[in-house]
């Protein structure tokens, strides 16, 4: 099982608003910044399906690996679990008029998506995020 130790404040990415403007995209900085949702089957991660790492489009943090991605059919990148589980954080998101789960990124905080419980087996979850939360690399 992947290292499920919580991170420290040391390796916590702390930058200015001014900082992550420069250095994401519009499109990033809504959706890792703002937390935005790109529209559905827009991001350019939802039908890839090349072997790598996903990592934070904010900071590099190491998020998903492509064996745990699958076409759940709801317009965005699905995974079943993380690639390391102390690298996400979540919490309770009342907007919109609904109650669901926020996945953030543990080193900076940023917006990923969300996670729902109606995934396939072996965990039964879906972690719904924005590509443009995301990077791939390659393998």
């Amino acid at each position: 099982m992947p290292d499920t130790k919580t991170p420290t404040n040391e390796t916590k990415v702390a930058k200015s608003e001014e900082q992550w403007r420069r250095e994401l995209t519009p499109m990033q900085y809504a959706v890792l910044r703002e937390k935005a949702t790109e529209r559905p089957f827009s991001g350019e991660y939802e039908h890839d399906h090349r072997a790598g790492t996903y990592v934070c489009a904010g900071c590099g943090n190491v998020l998903f690996e492509s064996d745990a991605k699958f076409d759940s059919g709801c317009g965005w990148p699905s995974f079943t679990q993380p690639a390391v589980e102390s690298h996400i954080d979540e919490e309770t998101d009342q907007s919109h008029g609904m109650v669901r789960t926020e996945v953030l990124c543990s080193k900076c905080s940023g917006h990923l998506g969300h996670v729902f419980p109606d995934g396939p087996a072996p965990t039964g979850l879906r972690y719904c995020i924005n590509s443009a939360a995301l990077k791939l690399k390659p393998r």
